[in-house]
């Protein structure tokens, strides 16, 4: 299957990104080359593109993709967490830019086998790394009861977070839940009828606690903000796009006490605690799609995009 992915807020984050033609910038979620094209189809002959990514089939597809840029792209596979690792091992010390598209690709939820979506059957994979020998099936047959409500009350702000985990429970007693519609008919059978007729699809938000729970994908952006902040040169900007709250809440704490560090209290006439701000908050509130993006690709609706720009005392 051919790896399609429209890429999201593409001219406002490639805009915000300020890119210069020598710079150095990296594409920490690398996907189908979307946004990174159109970051390398701006670079001179001494700029250069780092892109990173943990699935093999989007760095297939973004080798292809960026194949006439081969000169100044290199593409590692690997998790945007370890950009360090990474950077050192290139011998880059500062970038000029940094974006991230977080969240799945259309290509794995498109993609029936890799088990990201209640829409087709398949086994209960989604792990977006397939080097990762854990799969969503071991978490839903794994995990304690409270585990699962655990999960699926702060990952998928589920209402209904303790009925379900209680019917994954019951359901797995009998036989192991290893398919998508296995799991599906279970999360249903959790929610009561009226609820269902109603909103979106019952297993969207259990699906998406299991995929962020599998990944570690919260842990992940809260562990790895600051480090990027701190690879960016001055004036280097870092772009992330959001696709749901929880994301969206650590972008914005992280960029706000980078800009803010101060722990000092408000009645201190001077600050002593010595934290200094790595620069500003370029998006006051988040951008979000136009009316026209959303039509054009329905899941462009809940994504967001927040900007900081490094400032170097």
């Amino acid at each position: 299957m051919e790896f399609n992915h429209k890429s999201v807020l593409l001219d406002e984050t490639i805009q915000h990104l300020n890119i210069k033609p020598d710079g150095i910038y990296v594409d920490g979620t690398l996907g189908g080359g979307g946004h990174s094209y159109e970051i390398a189809k701006r670079l001179g002959a001494c700029g250069r593109l780092i892109g990173i990514d943990q699935d093999e089939a989007a760095i297939e597809a973004a080798t292809k993709r960026l194949k006439e840029f081969c000169d100044k792209v290199t593409i590692v596979r690997n998790n945007y967490c370890n950009m360090n690792l990474v950077l050192n091992e290139l011998g880059i010390d500062k970038v000029d830019g940094i974006l991230l598209d977080l969240g799945v690709s259309s290509y794995q939820l498109d993609t029936a086998e890799r088990g990201f979506t209640y829409k087709v059957n398949a086994s209960l994979d989604m792990r977006m790394d397939q080097r990762q020998t854990m799969t969503a099936k071991e978490i839903v047959n794994m995990y304690t009861e409270f585990e699962l409500y655990r999960i699926i009350r702060d990952y998928g702000e589920d209402k209904f977070a303790k009925n379900i985990a209680k019917h994954i429970v019951l359901a797995r007693q009998s036989k192991p839940i290893e398919t998508t519609f296995e799991l599906t008919e279970v999360i249903k059978a959790a929610i009561p009828m009226k609820v269902r007729s109603v909103g979106g699809h019952p297993a969207k938000k259990t699906f998406q606690a299991i995929r962020i729970e599998l990944n570690h994908e919260l842990e992940v952006l809260e562990n790895s903000v600051d480090m990027m902040i701190d690879r960016l040169c001055n004036e280097g900007r870092i772009c992330i796009i959001t696709f749901h709250s929880l994301e969206d809440r650590i972008v914005k704490t992280r960029f706000k006490d980078n800009e803010n560090p101060c722990v000092c209290p408000s009645n201190f006439p001077v600050c002593v605690c010595g934290k200094k701000s790595k620069g500003s908050v370029i998006t006051k509130k988040p951008i979000v799609p136009s009316d026209n993006e959303i039509e054009m690709n329905k899941r462009s609706k809940s994504s967001k995009l927040r900007v900081f720009e490094r400032k170097c005392i």
